[in-house]
């Protein structure tokens, strides 16, 4: 994402709590915001227009749950995760992080390369690269 074409503009703010506007170049998003999952680049159960009807401005999809199905070639041949779901709306996908602690049984951290996942599916071995803020908080330990 270009960043001159992403902004978050703080409305009002009230003791703990905010109100804004994020703005990007896929849609704007009203915060605090409803935000459905799409594990597997889909919202379960649902149309994606009854999502954007329910008043969702974004969905979240998981990074590792993408990775192990579809997968990341999928998604790249159909022209990228908004084409593969079908959805104009801003799309988040976390840093899978959740993943290396919750499937800690399930991985392996290599210090040089990153971690390397067994899938929960088909023990398949998948490497995923550290952000270097991930591989420097694994150092400290």
């Amino acid at each position: 994402m270009l960043k001159e074409k992403f902004s978050f503009n703080l409305l009002k703010e009230d003791a703990s709590s905010r109100l804004g506007k994020i703005i990007t170049h896929r849609g704007v998003i009203d915060t605090p915001a409803f935000m459905p999952v799409g594990t597997q680049a889909t919202v379960k159960s649902v149309f994606i227009d009854d999502v954007i009807s329910a008043g969702a401005q974004i969905i979240l999809s998981n990074t590792y749950h993408l990775m192990i199905r579809p997968g990341a070639k999928r998604i790249k041949r159909i022209g990228g995760l908004h084409e593969f779901m079908n959805c104009k709306l801003p799309i988040l996908t976390d840093s899978g992080g959740f993943q290396v602690m919750s499937f800690s049984k399930l991985n392996k951290i290599d210090r040089e390369k990153g971690v390397i996942f067994n899938s929960h599916i088909d023990g398949k071995q998948i490497l995923v690269f550290m952000l270097v803020y991930y591989k420097e908080k694994i150092n400290k330990v």
